[in-house]
């Protein structure tokens, strides 16, 4: 009898042993299985019960109770860490709570900044592809007191967030993303151009502000140092800017063609009816544009109107712009007519 019984307790402390080794292989080292790739994205506030679940709806692991299991045994439950990662099906449960616990192989993500921007327009890319709060992006960029915190004595960073590809992981924290946008600005605003503003009399705002105007005006860089020009033009003659983008950054609606209302609206920004650059920078400009607000091609040109086709077309007397402006309004006619021809 009691031989019967020590081999029914080695048999069933056998059976346990092989239980608990298959329970650890599948909970631990199996591989996951899926065919290829997946991405998969941990973002702020996600429970470790909602990412268990993302998990097994993604297809990545097979056994939610084992996986869960496997997690309170290596204490990943309070530990995850948000990111954008990439499994493969050679991986392990147990590479997969080594990620989300230490972050490791969590995923860069290149994003890019084109020039000429608002921060509201870069909130929103930033929003798509780091998953990061938009609205308080642009609060942080119109904070006053924030921008003085980054050593910017200005109303806001609106012109100072410098267009590039960067790198970024998944839900990066707004204000690190925006003192990543400042650090890559003084990289190219360096100490030769900030001298070269002192020559001209002009603040750093200042040069943003013009930078601004003629990033919104063209995106070809082998016309910007003249347009520069134009506006250096108008304001040693006391003349208003008389500059679309100005009033473009107002509107609620825009950026838009703009019509006769929108030349009368009371704003700071409308440079057709106030003397000087507008109080701030209105977009972001890029390297080119700020290059070309410090070193204006020297001319007599007043007054540009766009060719109809790719550039502008520059004019030292009203007349003149006048004509130019009534050939591109033809030419604008023509190719209406064309479409509306093509479309019928």
């Amino acid at each position: 009898m009691k031989k019967k019984t020590k081999h029914f307790i080695a048999l069933l402390l056998a059976i346990m042993i092989i239980i608990s080794a298959g329970l650890y292989y599948f909970a631990f080292e199996a591989y996951l299985g899926f065919e290829g790739e997946k991405v998969f994205k941990v973002s702020k506030g996600m429970t470790f019960s909602q990412i268990v679940d993302s998990l097994k709806a993604n297809g990545i692991i097979k056994n939610k109770f084992l996986f869960v299991l496997a997690g309170k045994i290596r204490g990943v439950e309070r530990e995850v860490k948000i990111g954008k990662y990439l499994f493969h099906g050679k991986m392990t449960n147990s590479d997969v709570l080594r990620c989300l616990k230490t972050g490791e192989s969590a995923m860069k993500i290149d994003v890019t900044i084109p020039e000429g921007l608002t921060a509201r327009m870069q909130a929103r890319i930033f929003a798509r592809e780091l998953g990061i709060d938009s609205a308080k992006y642009v609060e942080l960029v119109y904070d006053e007191g924030f921008a003085k915190k980054q050593g910017i004595d200005a109303v806001s960073l609106e012109g100072y967030l410098m267009p590039d590809t960067y790198q970024f992981y998944w839900q990066t924290e707004e204000e690190e993303v925006i003192a990543r946008l400042l650090q890559q600005f003084w990289k190219v605003y360096n100490d030769t151009l900030q001298k070269r503003a002192s020559v001209l009399g002009l603040s750093t705002n200042e040069v943003l502000t013009i930078a601004s105007i003629v990033e919104g005006e063209t995106r070809l860089d082998s016309e910007k140092a003249r347009i520069a020009g134009v506006y250096y033009n108008r304001l040693r003659k006391k003349m208003l800017l008389q500059a679309d983008p100005t009033i473009q950054y107002v509107l609620e609606d825009g950026p838009r063609l703009l019509k006769y209302r929108d030349l009368k609206i009371d704003s700071p920004y409308n440079t057709y009816r106030y003397l000087g650059l507008p109080p701030t920078p209105i977009n972001n400009p890029g390297k080119a544009a700020i290059l070309a607000a410090l070193y204006p091609e020297k001319h007599n040109f007043l007054y540009f109107v766009a060719s109809g086709s790719e550039g502008h077309i520059f004019s030292r007397t009203y007349s003149e712009h006048l004509k130019n402006v009534n050939n591109y309004r033809k030419i604008r006619n023509s190719i209406k007519v064309s479409n509306e021809k093509n479309s019928n």
